[in-house]
């Protein structure tokens, strides 16, 4: 069985097998593990422990399931609510996963692991009922003859199962490979930095101060003066008076350029990060050149050129498993982005403004933007500030004279 399903699409040919052993370097990748140069082997695992990571990962992850993604007709730009796919972009994708909670769990897995996988589950006249999450390591994408994707999916129970392109929901991070793979150098240096800093300071970190001794001591009363001295001036009694005899001399020791130069090593590596994942460096609280107006234009910077992308791609893969081909010239998915732009008030009221004035929006559309309840007289592109409900009075003989 599994043979004609291998020549049906387009897997007759054979391939070349090469046997790879647990302690060649080779395979590390099939478990998701990476070298770099500093020796430290980057996973999904271990690159979620760097702050920094986790912050762009659970930054985009999040923002993608928060927005609303709806499905319109294109006609005039109605919701099509009474649509079966309607309730799995925008309520719940299964009777126990929400559409935002698939949508974080699969944008997720995409950023870690280069892709993220869902099942679509059809009732007897292919309209879809539910989208079920798959695990990336049990999903091998294929392609046919023709060059048609197609979905090897190992099961459970044991064996393959091939799928069309119409009944995975796939989404993948840029050019199909993790960004924590493309910057494993950068993740991996960061992980060694924090590595560093650690041990040292596990181990004491450098002296606040040395006592100088002019004579020679042995042993046991070099171990009598640091006792004394930890015992004085240690602890909550640091930074006391300290009175020393015998000739003895402190010494305070204090940082080196070599010592900033490695703080400024570490927010190095953020930036980097924030590169990898292309995000502005202010969305990963590294401020250090972060400005009232800058933070603003980064934000929308964040929208534009890093969660745009994502939205495409979450919007055509809804389309191309959820909608038929003959629906998708009358329908199509959107994601609302404009609780993004909501926190500015005065310059979302200037705008809405502006709006009624050219006759662009009725008085209901914003206040549906406002999340408010549609007006009685509120259909009418009139613009407010220029007209009135009532025309003025006629003027009196007595009000000409």
């Amino acid at each position: 069985m599994r043979s004609s399903l291998a020549r049906a699409f387009g897997r007759g040919t054979p391939t070349e097998n090469k046997s790879v052993t647990l302690t060649d370097p080779a395979a590390l990748s099939l478990f998701g593990i990476q070298p770099s140069a500093t020796g430290i082997h980057v996973s999904a695992t271990s690159a979620m422990r760097v702050p920094a990571v986790a912050c762009a990962v659970g930054l985009i992850a999040e923002t993608c399931a928060g927005l609303p993604f709806k499905l319109y007709a294109r006609a005039d730009k109605a919701a099509l609510t009474d649509h079966p796919s309607f309730r799995l972009v925008h309520d719940e994708a299964n009777p126990w996963t929400s559409a935002e909670e698939l949508r974080e769990e699969l944008t997720t897995d995409a950023l870690l692991r280069g892709h993220g996988y869902a099942l679509v589950v059809r009732n007897s006249l292919g309209d879809a009922l539910e989208l079920h999450r798959l695990d990336p390591a049990l999903v091998t994408p294929e392609t046919t003859i023709d060059g048609e994707p197609v979905y090897r999916v190992r099961q459970v129970q044991g064996g393959d199962r091939l799928y069309p392109h119409t009944e995975i929901l796939h989404v993948r991070a840029f050019g199909g490979v993790s960004p924590i793979i493309l910057g494993r150098e950068a993740i991996g240096l960061a992980i060694a930095a924090e590595a560093h800093l650690a041990g040292f300071h596990a181990n004491g970190g450098r002296p606040s101060g040395i006592i100088k001794h002019p004579g020679k001591l042995d042993a046991e009363a070099l171990k009598k003066i640091a006792a004394s001295w930890f015992k004085t001036h240690g602890g909550e009694k640091s930074g006391g008076t300290a009175v020393l005899d015998e000739g003895m001399d402190y010494l305070p020791v204090t940082g080196s350029h070599a010592d900033a130069q490695f703080l400024e090593n570490r927010i190095e590596q953020v930036r980097e990060i924030a590169r990898i994942f292309r995000i502005p460096p202010t969305m990963l609280m590294e401020l250090s050149r972060g400005t009232w107006s800058n933070s603003e234009q980064m934000g929308r910077q964040f929208l534009t050129m890093t969660l745009r992308p994502w939205l495409k791609r979450w919007q055509a893969a809804y389309a191309r498993v959820l909608l038929k081909p003959e629906e998708r010239a009358t329908a199509y998915v959107e994601a609302l982005t404009d609780d993004l732009l909501t926190i500015d008030h005065a310059a979302r009221a200037t705008a809405y403004s502006q709006y009624r004035a050219m006759g662009a929006m009725t008085a209901n559309e914003v206040r549906a933007g406002l999340n408010l309840t549609p007006h009685t007289n509120g259909n009418e592109l009139v613009n407010p500030f220029t007209s009135s409900a009532h025309a003025p009075n006629a003027p009196t003989k007595e009000t000409t004279e």
